[in-house]
């Protein structure tokens, strides 16, 4: 880590994600889910360009120089309910294990928050499939409330 990391990251900047940070922010997922299969470059590049064209959905990052070092992926969704107020959709949280427990992933995750605010949202949800109580204990200090039951389906790799 740089010396401007260690000594202040929550003043590290954070802006959305553009093609040329693809390599870092690949390399930023490995500490996501290190079991996770390498994406071959091009598939990798095509899913970044179709990330960035679609409408309401930004991956912001943390940078320190040029390495991203904590991102979210937000996704804003028209909605036609709640007076025609979209909500947002937070996923991939991740921060570098060299950067952790020095409140890049919350600062990353406010940002997110003004942004959900600015377009509107009514809401901001997000998801886990940790049971870490350190880790629910963090969402819940950004200000996500459990008060709703979350149900996904996976796809099995037989259908």
């Amino acid at each position: 880590m740089s010396q401007t990391a260690m000594e202040d990251v929550a003043n590290l900047p954070i802006r959305p994600v553009a093609m040329a940070d693809l390599l870092t922010l690949l390399a930023l997922y490995q500490h996501l889910n290190a079991e996770d299969p390498v994406l071959e470059l091009g598939l990798a590049e095509s899913r970044l360009a179709e990330i960035l064209a679609h409408p309401g959905m930004t991956i912001l990052a943390a940078f320190d120089g040029d390495k991203a070092v904590s991102s979210v992926t937000l996704t804003v969704i028209p909605n036609l309910t709640r007076g025609g107020a979209p909500y947002a959709l937070i996923e991939n949280v991740v921060t570098h294990a060299d950067y952790r427990r020095r409140g890049l992933a919350g600062t990353v995750i406010r940002k997110a928050f003004a942004i959900a605010w600015e377009r509107n949202c009514y809401k901001v949800m997000l998801l886990t499939g940790s049971k870490n109580p350190a880790t629910l204990r963090f969402y819940a200090n950004c200000g996500f409330k459990q008060d709703k039951t979350g149900f996904q389906v996976r796809r099995t790799s037989a259908t």
